[in-house]
């Protein structure tokens, strides 16, 4: 009898409640209050407070689909509460946005574009050097954050993308690349530091719906690819609600109308997932000071990440932007600083089909144009970004990671009156300097596009279609990107390694280098790759070197076919003399043949391993390789 008093007491409360909603109360919803719960009846009265009425309008009875209706109102609560704000700052956002789309509104509407400072770096010289031991100094003191919520689908791969093979010589996937690099880059650290207490560099993976599982399936399966299971930690990224139309009303899903659509956020989400989590404050708490932020599919970025931490120190950046050159009017964003007239400044990212119109309103008849050394004045950002920990966590606590807004809707014809499909608002990685004070010291560090940044994104029909002279960003020019890059160093180190030859694979022009591939364990920097390599060395353009080992020195050798070298920690090995063999070869696949996997199928080519020299150091101890 108790319950049944205190149910009927909670009806009358909560019809009272809704009662004063009387402008936009929803009788369907009032009559079911019976079934829900008290914090159920606090959500539905929210709703309507949104004026989100349409929500309820196709309820029925009491006593007909009524765990579908709470199921809606859970959703509800799961949305209200991984949002900064909950859902009325997110509706309250969207509308304002929605206006703005609506009217046509410039976002940088009083906003003079200008060039900002930066570090401009040519790999290998003095300089480079320099900043590469200053970043290894540093190393010990960061946590890396890896942004991977997404499918490889639009690759045509069906896998997480970190699982795809960053190269299929070795068949490393992109993970267990950048987990080695870290350790790596941490081992490094701490030998030029050997007094430090020791720390495990943290690594974060911001995952979502449809990557968590399997990126932890991936993890486990390999034992964390050498890390500590407590080092790693996966944070896992809500979807937010879809919109309507102009009034920010709510999508319901087309398949079900007791849930709310929804779609990702965008990568900006984990900026408030890292100050929700607590994790900064712990990070802090150990005495860390950089937090590198990287994205799932560039097998470059690491060869650039030393420098470039070594750039965010010397200049003491709070925001450093990892940038490469790029060519005016090219499609990719340029980092921009701009001057509002009322004094705000910010040093962001500015989309390319954004720039050009700016700087044409302020001035600069011209538009975007290049400068006497062949390229833009405004360097290309490829969203890799160091942040210094203190004054990110000063800004997040008064942001609670809360990132700028924008909003895309596709709408129907010229009257932007109706959408063709829902909307949702989105948020970017790097538009976290849009918050920050002029005080704050925002910079960028310019690397030579060949050595960091080779981002696998596009399939085979689109990179097909990339105009000629374009980059691809195709799982074929990614990898063959990788074998471009280490034998460029190796070059710069002294090595003799012949030119490329052209060859075309799925519908792309690509360079085929020799196939140069090196664990992080052998080389982190490029200081590292010139203490190991001495006297006359020269490498074909047919071969195949693999290094595994860390104390591996090539002295002296001449490689025409397939060497592979490894060795355990504590065995130092010499390879020099005169290798000659069939080698392995690159041969041309049809994308098409389903009995191929499809991590081959979307480069268009397999390594045929024919012959090879293959030896393997088990032990510790000197040894020599002469064949």
């Amino acid at each position: 009898m108790a319950s049944a008093a205190v149910n009927s007491a909670i009806e009358k409360l909560a019809n009272i409640q809704l009662n004063e909603l009387s402008t936009s109360s929803s009788p369907n919803l009032q009559k079911n209050l019976s079934i829900l719960s008290p914090q159920q009846i606090e959500l539905g009265k929210m709703l309507l407070e949104l004026g989100q009425g349409h929500l309820f309008e196709h309820w029925p009875d009491p006593g007909l689909d009524d765990d579908d209706k709470k199921a809606l109102l859970d959703q509800v609560s799961v949305l209200n509460s991984s949002y900064p704000g909950g859902l009325s700052s997110y509706i309250k956002t969207a509308k304002e946005l929605l206006a703005d789309s609506k009217a046509g509104k410039n976002p940088f509407d009083g906003f003079t574009p200008s060039v900002p400072s930066g570090e401009i770096l040519t790999f290998g010289d003095d300089n480079f050097i320099q900043y590469e031991e200053m970043g290894v100094k540093q190393a010990q003191n960061a946590a890396f954050v890896l942004v991977a919520g997404g499918l490889g689908e639009r690759l045509g791969y069906n896998g997480i993308k970190v699982a795809l093979p960053m190269e299929t010589t070795t068949g490393t996937c992109f993970l267990q690349h950048y987990i080695e690099s870290i350790l790596s880059l941490s081992e490094a650290s701490f030998k030029q530091a050997p007094g430090e207490c020791r720390k495990d560099a943290p690594l974060v993976l911001m995952t979502s719906d449809d990557t968590h599982e399997r990126t932890l399936q991936l993890l486990e399966a390999h034992s964390y690819f050498g890390m500590k299971p407590t080092q790693v930690k996966l944070l896992k990224q809500e979807k937010v609600a879809c919109l309507a139309d102009n009034d920010a009303r709510l999508a319901l899903d087309p398949n079900n109308k007791y849930r709310i659509q929804t779609k990702p956020h965008g990568h900006g989400d984990v900026h408030a997932l890292l100050y929700s989590s607590g994790l900064l404050k712990e990070w802090k708490d150990t005495g860390l000071r950089w937090v590198v932020f990287f994205q799932d599919t560039n097998g470059l970025l690491f060869k650039a990440i030393p420098a470039a931490l070594g750039v965010s120190a010397t200049k003491e950046y709070h925001v450093n932007s990892l940038a490469v050159p790029r060519k005016a009017k090219e499609a990719i964003g340029g980092i921009t600083k701009l001057t509002h007239t009322d004094g705000r400044e910010m040093v962001i990212n500015v989309e390319y089909n954004q720039l050009d119109p700016l700087l044409r309103a302020t001035g600069h008849p011209d538009g975007d144009v290049n400068c006497e050394t062949g390229y833009s004045p405004y360097p290309g950002n490829i969203n890799q970004l160091i942040l210094e920990l203190g004054p990110y966590i000063d800004e997040l606590s008064k942001t609670g990671g809360a990132i700028k807004e924008f909003v895309n809707p596709k709408y129907k014809d010229s009257t932007k009156t109706e959408f063709k499909s829902s909307t949702r608002l989105e948020c970017m990685m790097q538009d976290y300097p849009k918050t920050l004070s002029p005080s704050a010291r925002v910079g960028f560090t310019v690397t030579d596009t060949w050595l960091a940044y080779a981002p696998v994104k596009n399939n085979p029909e689109d990179a097909a279609k990339v105009p000629k002279g374009n980059p691809y960003h195709s799982a074929t020019s990614g990898e063959m990107a990788i074998y471009r890059a280490n034998s460029m160093i190796l070059k710069e180190a002294g090595v003799t390694v012949d030119d490329p030859v052209t060859q075309v694979f799925n519908g792309q022009e690509v360079e085929v280098w020799s196939r140069i591939v090196w664990k992080p364990k052998w080389a982190v920097t490029f200081s590292d790759v010139k203490s190991k390599v001495s006297g006359n060395n020269s490498v074909s353009q047919k071969s195949t070197l693999v290094i595994k080992g860390r104390d591996i020195y090539i002295e002296d050798l001449e490689l025409d076919g397939a060497l592979i070298v490894d060795s355990v920690d504590d065995a130092e090995v010499k390879v020099g003399g005169s290798v000659c063999n069939k080698g392995w070869s690159v041969e041309s696949i049809d994308k098409d043949s389903t009995e191929l996997p499809e991590e081959v199928r979307i480069r268009g080519f397999k390594i045929i391993k024919t012959d090879q020299v293959q030896q393997f150091y088990d032990e510790p101890g000197k040894f020599t390789l002469k064949p």
